[in-house]
C-alpha cells in the first residue's frame, strides 16, 4: 500500500531527511507553497539486469552501416585538450 501525505515546502527543508526516508519506504508527498501544490514526490523506480535485458529485446537492430557511420563520426572529432581560459 502506498501512503500519500502532504506537508509544506518549509516542512519539507526542515525534515528533508526524514522526508527522503518515508519515500525511500514507498511514500509519496506532497509538497504545498501557500496551499498551492508544486511537488509530487515519490520512489524512483528500480531497474534490474532483467529490465535491461528486456528494453535490449525491444530496440531495433543496429544496421550495416553503424560501424561506418561511427568511426565517420569519431574521424571528425578533435581529442585535443585545450585551456579554455587560453580564449578568454
Amino acid at each position: 500500500m502506498v501512503c500519500m501525505r502532504t506537508i509544506t515546502a518549509t516542512e519539507a527543508a526542515r525534515k528533508f531527511s526524514d522526508l527522503l526516508d518515508a519515500i525511500e519506504s514507498g511514500e509519496r508527498v506532497t509538497i504545498t507553497r501557500g496551499r498551492t501544490p508544486i511537488a509530487l514526490i515519490g520512489p524512483a523506480p528500480r531497474y534490474t539486469g532483467a529490465d535491461l535485458r528486456a528494453a535490449l529485446e525491444r530496440a531495433e537492430p543496429l544496421d550495416d552501416e553503424f560501424e561506418s557511420d561511427v568511426l565517420k563520426a569519431r574521424a571528425v572529432m578533435d581529442d585535443e585538450v585545450r585551456n579554455p581560459w587560453d580564449d578568454a
